[in-house]
C-alpha cells in the first residue's frame, strides 16, 4: 500500500471531540511550513498564513466547517515577470462525512463532501487547499495591464509559386 506524504501544514481535528455546539480553531502556520507551502505552490514566498474555522456536527457523523483564511503571498506577474507581496482572504466551506455514510445523488451541499479519514480532518490541510485553489493562475501587479502590442504590416510579398519552377523546365 502507498501511503501518501505527511501534508506540509497539518492540523489535524478527531471529529468525535467536536462538541454539539461546534468549536472553533485558529491555525497559524510557522516558518518552515511556510516555506514548504510556498514550494508545493510555486510562489516564491508565503510570508504569513492564518485561518479560523468553525467545525460544527453536520448529518450522519459528518462535520461542517466554515471560516476564513488570510495569507501574505508574494507572486510573480505573468506581464513584468517581477514578484509583488499580495494579501488574500478567502472563505473556507467544506462538508465532510464518514466513508460509509450514503450519500444520495442529489443537488445539495453534500455533494461535495470529502471522506472523513481514520476519524481526523486535517485543518491544515484544509486550509492550503483552499489558498490554493483560490491562486489566479495568471496573477498581475496592481494597475499592470498588457499593452497594446501592434505588428507593422509589411507590404505584400510576392511568392513565387511552388510550380514556377516547373513551367521554366524545358521539354527534352
Amino acid at each position: 500500500m502507498k501511503r501518501s506524504p505527511a501534508p506540509e501544514f497539518s492540523r489535524p481535528l478527531q471529529t468525535d471531540r467536536v462538541p454539539r455546539a461546534g468549536s472553533t480553531e485558529k491555525l497559524k502556520a510557522d516558518p518552515p511550513e511556510l516555506k514548504a507551502l510556498a514550494k508545493r505552490m510555486g510562489l516564491p514566498a508565503i510570508h504569513a498564513l492564518a485561518a479560523e474555522i468553525r467545525a460544527t456536527p453536520w448529518r450522519g457523523g459528518g462535520i461542517k466547517l466554515e471560516g476564513h483564511l488570510t495569507a501574505d503571498i508574494e507572486q510573480v506577474s505573468v506581464i513584468s515577470l517581477e514578484a509583488f507581496r499580495e494579501t488574500v482572504s478567502v472563505p473556507i466551506s467544506r462538508y465532510f462525512l464518514p466513508p460509509n455514510a450514503i450519500v444520495k445523488e442529489t443537488e445539495g451541499e453534500d455533494d461535495d463532501a470529502d471522506p472523513i479519514e481514520n476519524g481526523y480532518i486535517d485543518l491544515g490541510e484544509v486550509t492550503a487547499e483552499t489558498l490554493a485553489l483560490d491562486l489566479d493562475p495568471y496573477p498581475r501587479k496592481p494597475g499592470e495591464a498588457f499593452a497594446e502590442h501592434i505588428e507593422s504590416e509589411p507590404g505584400p510579398v510576392e511568392k513565387e509559386s511552388p510550380f514556377a519552377v516547373l513551367s521554366k523546365r524545358q521539354p527534352e
